[in-house]
């Protein structure tokens, strides 16, 4: 069952990153009812290309001996970089606010036996949707896409 606290955590977590100037993607760690990390992305704000909001939380974290009792909250659908560390963390369960403006890797994740669960909040929308508007740019960057 969804908690969606543990979700607007998460999108907390987005709003701060924004606030911040950097990219409004955010995620919660939880095992059972605890949280046990939590994050955003950090790429502007540390000048790290690979410090997406699910690193960052994972990293928050700190060292698990087993994470497949977690579940990981994200605002919006993993990259591949993140969606392999999910697989490769062996974490069950993924709850994921939208995919609207990133289609991410939902497929790659369900194939490897993820349960995943897509909110497709209208406000974790807006908010991503504001923010490729205001800075393309930076969007691009982060996923990796340029422009022939």
């Amino acid at each position: 069952m969804t908690n969606y606290l543990h979700y607007y955590l998460a999108l907390e977590q987005a709003k701060k990153s924004y606030a911040e100037g950097g990219i409004p993607i955010g995620a919660v760690l939880v095992k059972g009812d605890d949280i046990i990390g939590k994050g955003h992305n950090q790429r502007v704000q540390q000048l790290n290309p690979i410090l997406h909001g699910e690193m960052d939380c994972l990293q928050n974290a700190g060292r698990l001996q087993d994470y497949s009792d977690t579940i990981l909250y994200t605002t919006l659908s993993p990259c591949m970089m993140c969606s392999g560390t999910i697989v490769q963390f062996k974490i069950k369960k993924v709850i994921i606010g939208e995919n609207v403006n990133f289609e991410g890797n939902i497929p790659f994740l369900k194939e490897q036996g993820i349960e995943v669960e897509l909110l497709n909040d209208k406000e974790t929308i807006k908010l991503m949707a504001n923010f490729i508007k205001e800075k393309p740019e930076l969007w691009n960057e982060d996923i990796s896409e340029t422009k022939e």
